[in-house]
């Protein structure tokens, strides 16, 4: 039997907020040692801009080295372990530094500018109005992760992509295996490996028909400057991410609001305070604890601590938007505080590509729901709701609801 790794403190929540641990390390303001999913040392670094200078410096700080770290044994198979095999195809494109990063993204990029999303806005209102006419007929009691968190972004993604929704439950659960640190080795390759086939057949059919779609832009646009293994990267890259965050941040976001109703009533009811009250909810949850871990690629000094090079660097974005420096009463919910420069995203070039259009969906889903649904309760006690653990997007794992 395999046993559950413990938690990295990077890794470490309360509810919403930072666990005390991680809290503590942050307190001390320096950078300090911790370990990682893959066995190795690493420096943690907590302060706002302690976080913006590794995450902005590709040059000192590469995105390219997890593979290294993946299976520090170095056993043999098949040339390269499984476990690199499966590190490098899983950080395509986040985990990749320039020039191959900037020639993919650069490609990418003008499929999430705002005109885009303004031309996105009907497809993914229409979406949200979908899950929502759904989750009326189904009737109170529902879990809101199931019947809104995670529709409403896998229908928006795979309408993106050009991926089939009926096949949304396959890449939700594969991908799940993909984050949950408690999963084997051997379970995420394996699900890696099932849907990078998915993914790769998918390629194949919109290469013989290419659609209006983001797929079928790249094939019919840039075939001759992307390969079939660059375009099931990208795929794979954005169908995760398009979704698994999003999702985590409507249900937790959701529960939150649900726990502060008079911010919630001004979300419902006050449209011009939504754009504002997003950007705290992304401050405040921050679902990605990291992102890829970092590899100094020259001795440096970053808060004060002495970096080695080989060193690898766990940027942590909780606790960066908790900084105090970022903003006061950092630990404090409030959707009046005038927006941050937050690293819920990342920062550098390496900030989420799709944070456009997950902002676009929080602004539309959101108030779209409490309006829906104006007398929408948790139906269990707020200290019941189960919160994710030991996975790589912190969220909740259901939200039972009524109304």
């Amino acid at each position: 039997m395999t046993s559950t790794p413990p938690r990295p403190v990077s890794m470490s929540r309360e509810r919403y907020s930072p666990g005390p641990d991680l809290s503590d390390r942050a307190g001390t303001g320096l950078p300090t040692r911790t370990g990682t999913p893959f066995g190795a040392s690493a420096w943690l670094v907590t302060r706002h801009e302690d976080v913006r200078a590794v995450l902005g410096d590709a040059n000192r700080f590469s995105s390219a080295g997890l593979a290294r770290h993946a299976d520090p044994a170095g056993r043999p198979e098949t040339g390269l372990t499984g476990e690199r095999q499966f590190a490098d195809a899983a950080s395509f494109l986040v985990g990749q530094d320039p020039p191959a990063h900037t020639r993919l993204r650069r490609l990418l990029a003008p499929e999430f500018t705002m005109r885009r999303m303004r031309a996105l806005e009907p497809r993914v209102r229409a979406a949200i109005d979908e899950v929502l006419d759904d989750m009326r007929d189904a009737g109170p009691p529902v879990d809101l992760v199931q019947s809104f968190a995670l529709p409403i972004p896998s229908l928006v993604i795979c309408e993106l992509l050009g991926v089939p929704y009926a096949d949304r439950e396959l890449f939700q659960q594969l991908s799940a295996v993909q984050l949950r640190l408690t999963a084997s080795r051997q379970e995420r390759f394996e699900a890696f490996l099932a849907l990078r086939s998915y993914l790769s057949e998918l390629v194949d059919r919109h290469r013989g028909a290419p659609g209006a779609d983001l797929i079928g832009m790249l094939i019919r646009e840039h075939d001759e400057d992307v390969s079939h293994d660059e375009l099931v990267g990208i795929a794979l890259v954005l169908l995760i991410a398009g979704h698994e965050t999003t999702a985590s941040a409507l249900g937790a976001g959701t529960a939150l609001l649900l726990e502060h109703p008079g911010q919630l009533a001004a979300i419902r009811d006050e449209p011009q305070c939504v754009d504002d009250a997003v950007e705290e909810l992304l401050r405040f949850l921050t679902p990605v604890h990291s992102g890829l871990p970092r590899t100094v690629t020259a001795d440096t000094v970053v808060g004060g601590r002495e970096m080695r090079t080989g060193d690898l660097v766990v940027p942590s974005l909780p606790m960066a938007n908790r900084d105090p420096g970022l903003s006061p009463a950092p630990d404090d919910f409030d959707i009046s505080r005038k927006p941050v420069g937050h690293v819920a995203f990342g920062h550098g070039i390496h900030h989420c590509i799709g944070a456009p259009l997950a902002r676009l969906e929080l602004r539309i889903a959101l108030p779209a729901l409490l309006r829906r649904f104006p007398r929408l309760r948790l139906d269990l006690d707020p200290a019941d709701i189960p919160f994710r653990s030991m996975t790589a997007v912190h969220g909740v794992d259901r939200l039972p609801v009524a109304w």
